[in-house]
C-alpha cells in the first residue's frame, strides 16, 4: 500500500516521504498510531502543495539573507571601548559588542549568529564574520577606537 509517512519512523523513512509499505504494517501499525495516510490523488496534491510552500518559504529567506549580506558589507562598525594605556583593550571584543553596535546600525542580528575568528584585544581593524544563512556568511568590519 502506498501511503505518505506524517512523521519520522524509525527504520521505515522521514516526514512527508512517499512509500511503499506492507498492507498488515500499515493497517495495524501506521495508522493506528496515525504515522501514515494513504497516499490517494487529493493527499498527494496537498502534500505537493506543502512542499512547495516550504520550497518558496525557503527561497524567500535566502533572498532576504542576500540582500542583508550586501547591506552589511558595505558598512563599517565603530566600537568605542576603554584602553589599558597604548593599543590595548581591557578585555575583548565580544559578538555581544557587536550585536549591539549592529542594531545601533539599525540591522537586528542574533548574537549567536556572530562569530569572530580570533580575540580582538587591539585598536584598529578588523573582521567579524556573520552567518544569515546556512548558504551565506557576511563579512563585517570593525574599526575598534578608544574612548
Amino acid at each position: 500500500m502506498k501511503v505518505i509517512l506524517l512523521q519520522d519512523v524509525k527504520g521505515v523513512g522521514k516526514k512527508d516521504q512517499v512509500l511503499e509499505a506492507a498492507d498488515g504494517y500499515v493497517r495495524n501499525f501506521l495508522f493506528p498510531r496515525k504515522l501514515a495516510i494513504e497516499a490517494t490523488k487529493s493527499n498527494l496534491a496537498a502534500l505537493e502543495k506543502k512542499q512547495q510552500g516550504v520550497a518558496n518559504q525557503k527561497a524567500k529567506e535566502l533572498d532576504e539573507a542576500r540582500r542583508l549580506k550586501e547591506i552589511l558589507e558595505g558598512k563599517t562598525i565603530t566600537l568605542a571601548l576603554k584602553t589599558g594605556g597604548g593599543e590595548r583593550l581591557f578585555g575583548s571584543v565580544t559578538n555581544k559588542e557587536v550585536a549591539a553596535a549592529l542594531l545601533q546600525e539599525g540591522v537586528d542580528i542574533d548574537r549567536k549568529k556572530i562569530n569572530i575568528p580570533e580575540a580582538i584585544r587591539t585598536l584598529g581593524e578588523h573582521k567579524a564574520e556573520v552567518r544569515l544563512h546556512t548558504d551565506v556568511l557576511a563579512v563585517v568590519n570593525l574599526e575598534i577606537t578608544a574612548i
